[in-house]
């Protein structure tokens, strides 16, 4: 798969040349092989996209994201089915138990609350990352104790300086709601490319959700995005996204960071890389083979300094 991604916010016409992304403005041309792309977002109501491109796009296995009068993305153009394997992985996925799914589902939770708590730290506060750490080793399966909530609401209290209600208008949440939806795209991608269906999820389960499955995954990468914005803006700015903005965050797909698989905190790979990591992991464990893990990211921060003794406590199982 590609490791670039590309935002068009200009009227342009784009089209297939030599197997590369033609991007033909007024006075200029620019060319971007295929094999390099993973994602072309197109933020910008003029812009014109050539069927034998977009047929180019889905044999290349290229996401390709829309956004709406908002500014935000609001679709995704997905490649159909390209894998070789494609029925195995489907019934699979669908064959997969409702304890297999709940422990899953825990471990997603899990690491997001883990990333959480180094996001915290990252950040100075200690006390409240140490609570987080102590939640995460309470998740049973299915969390039936919506241990999650309770963590977002102390992260998202904490981690920016006035707090944040997620539901306000502001730059924190327009930034936070674009690059979830650049990692969701990213994620449905990935799965497609190996043949699940997205809308088949672990724990959601919405009916009017094509992505159910992108929607579960994602958890453990959202405080990834939460800690690039925090660095990237320590001051909140009072405009809304600019096309700047979005290009940084689109940018963090190209970040690095560290997996549960990696032995060491030496070892890491961008984060596009690491969404394919779990994906594939994900085929391996619906397949039945006894010895896979899940493969989810870590957030850069060494979590030994802020677990207290109830974090050593192992979590309970309930199927």
């Amino acid at each position: 798969m590609g490791w670039r991604s590309v935002m068009i916010t200009q009227s342009s016409y784009l089209s297939l040349c030599n197997n590369a992304l033609q991007i033909r403005l007024k006075d200029t041309q620019a060319h971007v092989p295929l094999e390099d792309l993973s994602i072309l977002l197109i933020d910008h109501p003029q812009v014109t996209v050539t069927s034998q491109l977009l047929t180019a796009f889905a044999e290349s296995q290229i996401a390709v994201v829309t956004v709406g009068s908002d500014h935000h993305p609001n679709g995704v153009f997905l490649p159909f089915t390209p894998h070789s394997r494609v029925l195995k992985v489907m019934r699979a996925q669908l064959a997969l138990s409702t304890p297999t799914k709940k422990r899953l589902h825990r471990l997603l939770i899990q690491q997001k609350i883990i990333n959480q708590a180094s996001c915290l730290s990252l950040a100075h506060h200690l006390d409240e990352a140490k609570i987080l750490v102590n939640l995460a080793t309470r998740v049973r399966s299915g969390d039936p104790d919506n241990l999650e909530a309770q963590a977002a609401q102390l992260y998202f209290r904490k981690l920016f300086k006035d707090g944040i209600v997620r539901d306000q208008k502001r730059f924190y949440n327009s930034s936070l709601n674009f690059g979830y939806a650049i990692l969701r795209a990213s994620i449905a991608r990935s799965l497609v490319s190996f043949g699940f269906l997205p809308a088949f999820g672990l724990f959601h389960h919405s009916e009017q959700n094509a992505f159910n499955l992108a929607d579960d995954l994602i958890e453990p990468f959202r405080p990834l995005l939460d800690r690039w914005i925090c660095v990237n803006y320590t001051a909140e700015p009072e405009n809304d996204l600019s096309k700047n903005d979005k290009a940084i965050l689109l940018s963090l797909l190209h970040e690095d960071t560290r997996l549960t698989s990696h032995s060491g905190i030496e070892s890491s790979c961008t984060i596009l890389a690491g969404i394919e990591a779990t994906v594939m992991s994900l085929v391996r464990i619906v397949q039945g083979s006894a010895a896979s893990t899940l493969v989810m990211p870590v957030l850069d921060c060494n979590i030994s300094k802020i677990k207290t003794d109830d974090a050593d406590r192992a979590p309970e199982e309930i199927e």
